[in-house]
Order: C-alpha cells, then sequence, then structure tokens
C-alpha cells in the first residue's frame, strides 16, 4: 500500500482530487488522506509550508506524493504551480514526489466535462462549459446542471464528486480538458514508478 497526503482548498478539492487518484490508480494500491481541505488557499499553502517542515524535521513519517491541488483562478496553470513550488524547499523536493492538481480555473468545471458520466448519475447528461474566468461561474452552473437534471445539490454539487468520476471516460476527459490531463498523466508516471 502506497500513501498519498493531499493539501487543498476545500472539500470540493478533496472530494475530486481523491476520486480522480482511486480511479485511475491500481486496485487496492494507494491510500489517500487530506491534511488540509479547509478554509481555502493560504490556509493550504499554510499547513503545507509546516508539514514539510516536519518532514525535514523527521517528526513525521514522510509520504511518497504529495498531492498539492489549487485553482488556477485564471491565473494559469504555470503559474499557479510556480506559486505553489515557492512554499516547497529544495532539500524537499528530493524526497518527496509532488504532483500537481491545477483546475484551470476551478475545480467545479472538472465535473462537468464528462456528460456521459454526468447522465449515469443525474439521468441526464449536461453541456461541455466553455472556459470562463468569472468568480463562482462554475460553482454556479454545477448547481444549475445538477437542478436541470432532477438532482438536488445541498453543498454545491461537490457532495456528487466521487459518483460522477466514478463514471467518467478517463481518456476522454483528457482530450476535454487540459488541466485535468496534466494531472490524471502526473498521477499515471507517479503510479508506474511504484510498478517499478
Amino acid at each position: 500500500m502506497h500513501n498519498i497526503v493531499i493539501f487543498c482548498e476545500d472539500f470540493g478539492h478533496e472530494s475530486v482530487i481523491k476520486a480522480l487518484i482511486l480511479k485511475i490508480a491500481p486496485s487496492g494500491f494507494v491510500k489517500v488522506r487530506a491534511l488540509s481541505a479547509r478554509y481555502g488557499k493560504p490556509k493550504a499553502f499554510k499547513e503545507l509550508e509546516k508539514y514539510l517542515k516536519e518532514v525535514e524535521r523527521k517528526t513525521v513519517v514522510s509520504p511518497e506524493t504529495i498531492v498539492v491541488a489549487i485553482d488556477a483562478n485564471c491565473h494559469g496553470y504555470a503559474d499557479t504551480r510556480k506559486e505553489i513550488e515557492k512554499r516547497i524547499s529544495s532539500n524537499i523536493k528530493h524526497l518527496i514526489h509532488f504532483v500537481y492538481a491545477i483546475p484551470d480555473p476551478h475545480v467545479e468545471r472538472w465535473l462537468l466535462v464528462d456528460s456521459h458520466a454526468f447522465k449515469e448519475v443525474f439521468g441526464k447528461g449536461c453541456q461541455m462549459p466553455n472556459q470562463k474566468c468569472e468568480k463562482d461561474h462554475y460553482k454556479k452552473l454545477l448547481r444549475e446542471e445538477i437542478k436541470q437534471a432532477g438532482g438536488k445539490s445541498l453543498i454545491g454539487g461537490m457532495e456528487h464528486a466521487e459518483e460522477i468520476i466514478k463514471h467518467m471516460d478517463i481518456k476522454r476527459v483528457k482530450t476535454l480538458d487540459d488541466s485535468m490531463k496534466k494531472f490524471i498523466e502526473d498521477m499515471e508516471v507517479v503510479f508506474k514508478g511504484w510498478d517499478k
């Protein structure tokens, strides 16, 4: 069993990232736990930095892989990745494999890219969302699509993340969203490395 630790902005990121990892990982191969998944990006960064200091001091057992999940918020993948990497010391980079989950622009979009998966959960497909840099656009869109399909959205629709992802066609979603493709392919590299 291999250990993956997640640092992310919120419950939505935790739900999506965890479900995607477990979907693409070889069966029974991975244990995933979130060490920070509340109160937004600043808290995730603070908790990540604190944890990495503990790893350097050897006061906690180092995981094999750390996934940092932060929305690009229309700043783009490269700039967001640089913002994350500024918080990771070079001493740690050679000890732990880091993977970046950077939904561009927001994680809710990832749940809307596979209309067939959405239909499996709600009985009706959803429209492929355009790229928009409007705050809360994808949160509203996810809630609206769930409502139009006759579903309920008690906490913004993210409570359905695991079920939607369970039905996703991973090959297809990699052709539909570049940021999702980068994350999935980076995780696939991790899993291949563990096979050796």
